[in-house]
């Protein structure tokens, strides 16, 4: 290991307690299945998390007379959010994209599955010419519940944008999720490759062509917001969206496209960001590996930045922009912040692998970063959350002898409806809410909001920030523990 490395573990990490080595193969298949407990629809019979059952088989037959079954909850509650649920599935297949190949065969199989009960959703929700359905569920009316989702007898409203009215960012996200899953399914199953392929090409230009946030749509407006607002701008999902649909086709039509596209449509703002609604970090991370591998320079921006946000992760770096709580965990206010720590591990490892495949660094000015030092970071996010932290606290549900008990998650803090088979109203749910007993139902794999800049949890059920799991925080940390698996001694 060189001196900088060393110096940037020093400078970033205080030394605590640590649990021994961990078992990231174990990790990886909680994470997986951690899916199969959001799971909205008719259940397969190789279900695993058996306390779940049937939900939402009405869902789009009442209002549209379409089929809008199946699909995942985005969390703790009953409703589907087509936007994050798209950023979803775009990050659990760029988890297979770049780290399959070092899954257990099996867990591969398992994280194709839980993508493939996404993009089967997806397509119904593009399935009508010139319109995308982007929501089910009045959260309002179902967040004032307290209900499993198999009893769930809220208003399941449908939020439908029809052209020419826009809806950039949940269209384009769902071609990068369309498309990524492409990839994804290319070697085992071209045929719904190909299907994917095709009609994310097609709900790209719906996002092109009909420019703006869906979530400026009036009838929209109220069903989304504040939960999933477009909060950013569309315009990074339109680069994002075409980046993808670059990789998947080699289209040279998509590559003119972010090249010609990148300052209009903002590429070089915000670059430090990436979750659900904002795209650009990721976006030039991906972008970069055709100026890495593929000498593309006159995409060479994105690579620096991507570069530019590399080095904003390095304290020791005189970009230096990230904050570490005292632990030592990469933390952004708002809440749910174990979404900031996935996602950017997730970016840290394949960058790292874009630059270790040619024998590149990053220029940080004061400081070269290496591809192991970016690692480095990485592991030692995984490895906070995991339970190598000031509280002692794994916080993946299921995973080691100390996790969150309290999660905020109906399904999981109900009795199930085989233990139960009666039916819990809307306000009869409450009594659970507020117990302070543990979840009957062990909601394995999931990754809580986490705790806060002070490494403080508090185990509250009520404390939804921290507390309350989501999609968006375990997607992209499957391909996080898929690399750590497979190289567990890395450094």
């Amino acid at each position: 290991m060189n001196l900088h490395s060393l110096l940037l573990i020093s400078l970033v990490f205080p030394p605590l307690v640590h649990s021994g080595q961990h078992d990231y193969s174990d990790a990886l298949s909680k994470s997986i299945l951690f899916f199969e407990g959001q799971r909205s629809g008719v259940l397969p019979k190789d279900q695993r998390m058996e306390w779940r059952a049937d939900s939402g088989l009405n869902d789009g037959r009442s209002t549209y007379d379409t089929d809008l079954t199946g699909g995942y909850y985005d969390a703790g509650d009953n409703v589907k959010f087509g936007f994050p649920m798209a950023f979803t599935t775009t990050m659990l297949a760029w988890s297979v994209i770049e780290f399959g190949e070092l899954m257990p065969p099996n867990e591969l199989r398992n994280a194709l599955v839980a993508i493939r009960w996404a993009t089967d959703y997806l397509l119904k929700t593009i399935s009508q010419p010139n319109r995308i359905f982007v929501q089910v569920g009045d959260p309002y009316m179902d967040h004032n519940c307290w209900e499993r989702p198999e009893d769930m007898d809220t208003e399941r409203t449908v939020y439908a944008v029809d052209a020419p009215n826009p809806a950039s960012e949940v269209a384009a996200e769902t071609a990068a999720a369309l498309a990524a899953s492409s990839m994804a399914f290319r070697s085992v199953d071209p045929g719904y490759a190909e299907t994917l392929l095709r009609n994310s090409d097609r709900i790209f230009q719906f996002a092109d062509n009909f420019r703006g946030a869906y979530s400026d749509n009036d009838h929209i407006r109220d069903g989304v917001c504040p939960f999933y607002c477009d909060f950013s701008g569309y315009q990074d999902e339109l680069l994002w969206g075409a980046a993808w649909l670059r990789r998947a086709s080699q289209d040279n039509s998509y590559l003119n496209y972010i090249e010609n596209n990148g300052k209009t449509l903002g590429a070089d703002d915000n670059i430090n960001e990436f979750g659900w609604d904002n795209k650009h970090a990721g976006l030039n991370v991906l972008v970069s590996k055709e100026v890495i591998e593929g000498n593309m320079y006159n995409l060479q921006s994105y690579k620096f930045s991507a570069d530019s946000f590399m080095c904003t992760l390095i304290p020791d770096s005189s970009s230096s922009h990230i904050d570490y709580t005292p632990g030592g965990l990469i933390y952004k206010p708002g809440g749910s912040n174990l979404q900031h720590a996935t996602t950017i591990s997730f970016l840290l490892l394949v960058y790292a692998n874009y630059l270790d495949r040619t024998s590149q660094t990053v220029n940080c000015g004061n400081l070269i970063v290496s591809p192991t030092s970016l690692r480095t970071i990485a592991k030692k996010q995984v490895n906070y959350i995991l339970g190598d932290n000031p509280m002692e606290l794994s916080y993946m549900v299921g995973y080691g002898n100390h996790y969150p008990q309290r999660i905020h998650h109906r399904g999981s803090s109900l009795p199930s409806v085989k233990d139960h088979p009666g039916f819990i109203a809307c306000k009869e749910g409450s009594i659970y809410f507020n117990s302070s007993n543990p979840n009957p139902n062990v909601l394995v794999g999931a990754i809580v909001g986490g705790p806060g800049e002070d490494d403080v949890y508090g185990d509250d059920r009520a404390d939804f920030k921290k507390s309350e799991p989501t999609t968006y925080i375990n997607a992209p940390f499957v391909g996080v523990l898929a690399f750590f698996a497979a190289n567990p001694n890395l450094s």
